[in-house]
């Protein structure tokens, strides 16, 4: 096992995640003790202030005092305000050392527009689309072919994402997209499957690429918030790929990964039709339960939850002391 640390594990955040976050920080909490290392906790509340894991008040000082005093900090926190790189900021200045991506990558991969741009760039397809920024359109939204998705720019889980079959239905879809983000993305629903796949830079330096996943739903299905929580989701891992695909999907993945500039873990979304891959999405922070998909690929791969997370805070440890080594 590698060297036993003191990891400090923050769940909670000011946003649409905040029970999802703490799912994943207990369950982080828990795999972490399993590996031997000594667990400590912070919650960001609902409105932004801080509290210990017994529900005592922090102020912002004393907070950082407690990311200080820890080894690795591990940001189990989903969504805007946390994983867009806000948290990673924080814990650059007060020089901590964290699981997962920095300040560019979190801000970029949050930002569905942006990393869609990213992808197209580095010649990965992506699904027809417009961009609604507050009262400015960027193309026209009834140029995108019905159905089309509705979405939040900068937000998770789904949240505030609908189904758009009719042209009358576009408007209310995006006011109500608007109520997370002012900046929404129209696109054209693309009716595939879709498979997710997990890649993570270990402590070396090496990446390892697990298994892809496949979301089992009916294809006409937008894979929403109550899909995905208010049912056990039909994960299927590995997916059944020709091998061609499945290297083309893993090679998409890694080349995403680096060019957004990621560390740690982050999963990306595809959707596959027949050998045709196109990008959906990347989430440099996404659930870390056993039962969410990132772990259940890893898995595939004979690396338990405990090894997964112990990996993660070893990965983080050995990147702050490169840092270091290079000032």
């Amino acid at each position: 096992m590698s060297r036993a640390r003191h990891v400090l594990v923050i769940g909670g955040g000011a946003n649409s995640e905040h029970d999802v976050s703490l799912g994943s920080a207990a369950a982080v909490r828990d795999a972490l003790l399993a590996s031997g290392h000594l667990v400590t906790g912070l919650t960001i509340r609902r409105d932004g202030s801080w509290e210990t894991p017994s529900g005592a008040r922090l102020g912002v000082a004393a907070a950082i005092q407690r990311l200080r005093e820890s080894d690795v900090v591990f940001p189990a926190l989903h969504g805007e305000g946390t994983e867009d790189g806000t948290i990673a900021g924080l814990l650059e200045t007060i020089g901590v050392p964290y699981v997962g991506s920095g300040v560019r990558a979190g801000a970029l991969a949050m930002d569905k527009w942006a990393a869609k741009l990213i992808a197209e760039k580095l010649g990965v397809a992506t699904a027809a689309g417009v961009l609604i920024d507050g009262a400015s359109e960027h193309g026209d939204p009834a140029a995108v072919r019905l159905p089309v998705v509705v979405k939040p720019v900068a937000s998770g889980s789904s949240y505030g994402a609908a189904r758009v079959e009719r042209a009358e239905d576009l408007r209310s879809a995006i006011a109500a997209a608007q109520a997370y983000d002012p900046r929404v993305l129209i696109e054209e629903f693309v009716t595939a499957r879709e498979i997710d796949v997990a890649v993570m830079r270990l402590a070396s330096g090496e990446i390892h690429v697990a298994p892809a996943l496949e979301i089992g739903k009916d294809a006409q299905q937008l894979f929403d918030t109550a899909l995905k929580y208010d049912q056990a989701p039909d994960f299927r891992v590995p997916a059944e790929l020709p091998p061609a695909v499945a290297e083309s999907l893993g090679r998409a993945a890694r080349v995403i990964y680096d060019a957004v500039g990621c560390a740690g873990v982050a999963r990306v979304d595809f959707f596959v039709r027949g050998e045709e891959i196109i990008f959906n999405e990347i989430n440099t922070m996404p659930g870390m339960t056993e039962h969410s998909q990132v772990p259940r690929m890893f898995a595939v791969d004979g690396v338990t939850f405990a090894e997964l997370t112990a990996r993660l805070v070893e990965a983080a440890f050995a990147r702050s002391v490169r840092a270091v080594q290079l000032t």
